[in-house]
């Protein structure tokens, strides 16, 4: 198969509503869509990132240009007729958190597409020892208490979904005040973590400790900034309260994962596919936490489209093992998709795989050139 062409989307995704963390205020996010086309543009894979200055320090400019800079200083495969090409090109790519979210979509372009032209899922290319048909998805609650968040909430009570992820500020009250009200509308027996995002100081999280505590608090997540001298002892005292820390900004890259470890502090690892540099090294990731005999959770970033919510599937699929699992989540944020299908779960968040070859989504070109700049870069095949 000969690759003729790599086109790189800068597109902005609409929300339904505001979204809000700690860190951000959105109505919109900005994510980087790569276009692989071969064999005289029969066949085409889709792929995409979601650069986040605050997770790997890309925006979306530096992860599109960085696309441009991988394939031509890299051994990219223009001529494509087997795996080990896209993992061979992936393995000599950097190991720099700075590129992730442009290796991830070049990454999930070509998987895609060489899945599609042999009529196969992904899946087929990846190890099958921790494969499942079905996993189950978590929710998300973001901040604030407008009639967006309250929709969110109407919608998880109708999906019966139990595994519920809350994001957390700064303010002691409204923390604990959303607490009681997620504890009032899903009952005490709902498995809750919080995502604080890094933003808590030493007096604020110790302050919070009895609120974790009375609230049944299972995992919290990336609870102050990663270089805090206070984490160690904060982490002392989640322990004797029986509360997972789970570090997630934190955790970009390989060597990350091999100095938290080491650290002790964190028992969990948030292994997301943007975050983490696609498929490939987010399944190198998962290898090493299983040999250091810790937990994971597989993730997703705020605002991805149907194809990398498509992709964060099939990396699910393939962790039976994973605690929890975050994602898919599309239908329910976005205002406007790009993919002809929504990747969605169902009752109680179950989910399986998705049908059709590839990532097993169509892309809506329509719509994918009208939310993108105009201004797309076109990279060719040299020869």
């Amino acid at each position: 198969m000969r690759i003729s062409e790599v086109k790189v989307y800068k597109l902005l995704l609409p929300f339904s509503g505001e979204f809000t963390h700690s860190l951000r205020k959105r109505n919109s996010v900005k994510n980087i869509i790569v276009e692989i086309i071969a064999d005289q543009g029969k066949i085409t894979g889709y792929g995409e990132g979601a650069p986040r200055s605050y997770v790997t320090g890309e925006t979306q400019e530096s992860a599109a240009d960085g696309i441009r800079h991988l394939i031509e200083k890299y051994p990219f495969p223009w001529e494509l007729n087997d795996i080990i090409q896209i993992w061979d090109f992936v393995d000599s790519l950097p190991d720099n958190k700075n590129y992730n979210s442009a290796i991830c979509a070049l990454e999930t372009g070509l998987l895609g597409i060489l899945a599609r032209k042999r009529n196969e899922s992904v899946t087929t290319y990846c190890p099958s020892d921790f494969c499942t048909d079905t996993i189950y998805y978590g929710a998300a609650i973001p901040l604030g208490s407008g009639k967006r968040v309250k929709e969110i909430y109407r919608l998880i009570n109708e999906m019966k979904v139990k595994r519920l992820r809350l994001k957390m500020g700064k303010n002691l009250k409204e923390n604990t005040d959303k607490i009681g009200t997620v504890k009032r509308m899903f009952g005490d027996d709902c498995d809750l973590r919080i995502d604080v995002n890094g933003v808590w100081n030493r007096e604020l999280a110790f302050a919070h400790i009895p609120l974790i505590k009375r609230s049944k608090v299972k995992v919290i997540e990336q609870p102050m900034p990663p270089d805090d001298p206070d984490i160690s002892e904060f982490a002392d005292e989640m322990q004797k309260c029986g509360v997972i820390m789970m570090a997630d900004e934190l955790a970009c890259t390989k060597s990350d994962v091999e100095r938290i470890i080491n650290d002790g502090h964190y028992k969990m690892i948030n292994v997301r596919l943007s975050k983490c540099g696609g498929l490939r090294r987010s399944l190198d990731i998962i290898e090493l936490i299983r040999s250091k005999g810790i937990s994971f959770q597989i993730g997703c970033q705020l605002g991805e489209s149907g194809i990398l919510s498509a992709a964060g599937r099939v990396l699910c699929l393939l962790c039976r093992d994973a605690v929890y699992y975050d994602g898919s989540y599309d239908p329910f944020l976005l205002k406007e998709n790009i993919t002809t299908k929504d990747v969605s779960f169902g009752v109680g968040g179950k989910a399986g795989p998705l049908e059709g070859p590839g990532l097993g989504v169509e892309v809506n070109r329509n719509a994918l050139e009208r939310l993108s700049d105009p201004d797309i870069i076109r990279i060719k095949n040299p020869n």
